[in-house]
């Protein structure tokens, strides 16, 4: 069986949920797959994970634009000659003219749902391709039952098309001595003093707003709180963000160490007294299951995918609710057997994903719409 892959978010979107969804199935699937020839379509760059002895593997695209959804929506693929192909980026992408049965991964339907919070470009793109992406493709794949819920719910599609296949931490991403990890941290970043991480991108969806004004009330039940580090490339919501840590007079206490590259943030998730996460919509999330996989004690929104992924391995609050997420942060700082139980059980709900799972149930599916 001939099975192609755009593979191109492994590269330019390295670093996000969906980038790392792609580049850890083509190297999962390359790992564990000897029976069929997989074809790669990857951008004229080097592809780290991914042993390239085996030549054939690999169809090159030419990379010709910057912006990753602008780019993969207008440079058609051909995936002539194949027996299936899989875009996994949404199904933006899909070929215009359908060579082969195909198969999508749409990871959630955010534009949709909180249309407001996503930029304009991608707003028009997925509007735009989303009703042809999922009435031409042969199966979908989504990431959450929530997610597959959503499909069914708002885009009327069949639940016999869509399966759930679930991310995984990557390997790198578990327990390491706490201290090594603060001091790499004070020495690239600068932090020295104990923190509560969030990591996750600077979209109105992820609830800063709300985990800056529940910070500040914790300030005032707790003498010396840990400060907040909040990682991200600055985006166009930052600048908002910035200045509310401003006028509620913060600006010694919430720290922006800006983009932080894939390799430092399992020593950021080690080292922080623990980790929050209080989006208010995620197809899967896969920060949460970062953390406690390096068993870094976690709390989430209580809606949305979240509640499944994490089951009961963090605490939940409301997103809503400030009062709530303050007093979730107070008792993981202040109820030890808290703390202890959460990491156990974290690390324990952590080892249920794997990304050898999803290339296994996703090869599963390819052989099933050929028959092979």
């Amino acid at each position: 069986m001939q099975v192609g892959i755009d593979s191109r978010a492994a590269i330019w979107y390295r670093g996000t949920g969906m980038g790392t969804y792609t580049y850890q199935l083509i190297r999962n699937i390359y790992l564990i797959e000897k029976k069929n020839q997989y074809h790669f379509f990857l951008p004229n760059e080097k592809f780290q994970g991914v042993d390239p002895l085996n030549s054939g593997v690999f169809q090159s695209i030419a990379q010709t634009k910057d912006k990753f959804w602008e780019a993969v929506a207008a440079e058609n693929i051909d995936p002539q000659g194949m027996d299936i192909y899989h875009v996994p980026q949404n199904g933006i992408g899909l070929p215009k003219i359908k060579r082969c049965p195909t198969v999508v991964t749409v990871h959630d339907l955010i534009p949709y749902i909180l249309p407001e919070t996503v930029g304009p470009a991608y707003l028009k793109i997925f509007k735009q391709e989303m009703p042809r992406i999922l009435s031409e493709a042969d199966h979908v794949i989504t990431v959450s039952q929530h997610s597959r819920n959503d499909l069914i719910k708002i885009m009327k599609l069949p639940p016999e098309k869509i399966s759930v296949i679930y991310e995984a931490p990557e390997s790198t991403y578990r327990q390491v001595n706490k201290e090594i990890s603060k001091q790499r941290l004070q020495n690239k970043y600068g932090i020295t003093d104990p923190y509560l991480l969030y990591l996750g991108g600077f979209s109105p969806r992820k609830n800063l707003n709300g985990l800056v004004k529940a910070y500040a009330q914790l300030k005032k039940e707790l003498a010396k709180p840990p400060k907040l580090v909040i990682i991200g490339r600055h985006s166009p919501s930052f600048p908002p963000l910035a200045a509310l840590v401003e006028k509620l007079g913060l600006e010694k206490d919430v720290l922006f160490p800006g983009f932080a590259p894939v390799q430092d943030l399992p020593f950021l998730y080690n080292a922080a007294e623990l980790f929050i996460y209080p989006s208010f919509y995620e197809g899967f999330g896969l920060p949460p299951i970062e953390a406690l996989a390096c068993g870094t004690p976690t709390i989430v929104s209580n809606i949305s995918s979240l509640p499944e992924v994490v089951g009961d391995a963090a605490l939940k609050v409301d997103p809503h609710s400030q009062q709530a997420m303050t007093q979730a942060i107070y008792r993981l700082l202040t109820e030890e057997d808290l703390r202890r139980n959460l990491i156990k059980k974290g690390m324990r709900r952590a080892e249920e994903f794997s990304w050898t799972k999803t290339a296994s149930q996703t090869i599963k599916i390819y052989q099933d719409i050929c028959g092979k």
